[in-house]
């Protein structure tokens, strides 16, 4: 990625979400919390509902998406399309460095697929628009997980591991802790598919037949791979601090241990892609949407990392 012009604030674009979701309120949170601060937010979406959930829209280039009008709590198909289009209009814009970074609310899945887009979510929306192989990686309290499979289900996730394929996302792993997180030689533990990892073919074979190999490859390259370890006692070990990254391979395996570590305040990093990505941890919370309910945490830790990560990547001083 080539070196984007160096301005006085860094330009962050953040992207509403479902307008029926708690989006708009963390956004309106934003607003106010880096009020201050001294970067540039430009919103991308449903406008409105950002002012009506008490956001403030300071002067700059926002861009109006609202396909559909929506009432907090109540999410309808009809609004897909500002939704997605959102979305795609800030990703291009990063790409042509009118943004230095991307910060997206949520949306609802099964709203956009209800509304005529097939993507699973946000990171394959990226993916398409962006090129290169997405991956998906969780930022919290110190602990950085990473995903070798992501939206798809459970019986499906054997299929899709592949020795190739893990040494793909390993070297995108290695490269973006390296150049965006600034993790000098970063140490990356890798989860087996199966309990135990196996435990010698026992409980299945994937570990010998795909995983190991993949790490023996992906060590002949020069990274720092080490593995497959067990799953259930891996995540205290990076904890810990003995590793700076896992791989897990299927979204449960990897997520449910970083949110019960630091749920909240998590942000999601899509690496391997052009352009600097961050998001929530959390989704559309329809319950409690327009009930004052919503925590803007992990949007603000979102926006935070989305500047770090883009001042990485252009070489700034800290």
């Amino acid at each position: 990625m080539s070196e984007r012009p160096r301005t006085p604030r860094p330009r962050i674009g953040i992207t509403v979400g479902d307008p029926a979701g708690i989006g708009p309120e963390v956004v309106a949170a934003a607003l106010r919390a880096f009020a201050a601060e001294p970067l540039e937010l430009r919103v991308y979406g449903d406008l409105d509902a950002v002012t009506r959930a008490g956001g403030a829209l300071p002067e700059g280039t926002h861009r109006r998406f609202a396909s559909a009008a929506v009432e907090p709590g109540h999410p309808r198909p009809e609004a897909a399309a500002g939704i997605v289009g959102a979305v795609q209009a800030a990703a291009r814009d990063c790409l042509a460095r009118e943004l230095d970074a991307v910060v997206t609310a949520p949306l609802s899945k099964e709203v956009i697929g209800a509304g005529g887009f097939a993507y699973p979510g946000h990171t394959e929306l990226f993916e398409e628009i962006a090129g290169g192989r997405a991956v998906m990686l969780l930022v919290g309290r110190g602990l950085r997980v990473a995903l070798a499979t992501i939206h798809c289900a459970l019986r499906e996730v054997p299929g899709r591991l592949t020795r190739p394929g893990l040494v793909s996302v390993l070297e995108i792993m290695h490269a973006d802790l390296e150049r965006r997180f600034r993790v000098r030689a970063p140490r990356i533990a890798v989860c087996g598919l199966n309990p135990h990892a196996g435990e010698g073919g026992r409980f299945g074979d994937e570990e010998e037949r795909i995983i190991a190999p993949a790490l023996a490859d992906a060590r002949g390259r020069g990274l720092d791979a080490r593995g497959p370890f067990s799953g259930d006692s891996l995540f205290h070990r990076a904890v810990a601090g003995e590793f700076d990254a896992v791989l897990a391979m299927y979204h449960d395996q990897g997520l449910a241990p970083l949110k019960t570590h630091a749920f909240g305040q998590a942000v999601n990093v899509t690496l391997g892609l052009p352009l600097v990505r961050t998001s929530v941890d959390h989704g559309t919370a329809f319950d409690i949407a327009g009930k004052g309910k919503a925590d803007p945490s992990s949007l603000l830790e979102a926006v935070r990392l989305a500047v770090e990560l883009a001042r990485n990547e252009r070489g700034e001083a800290r």
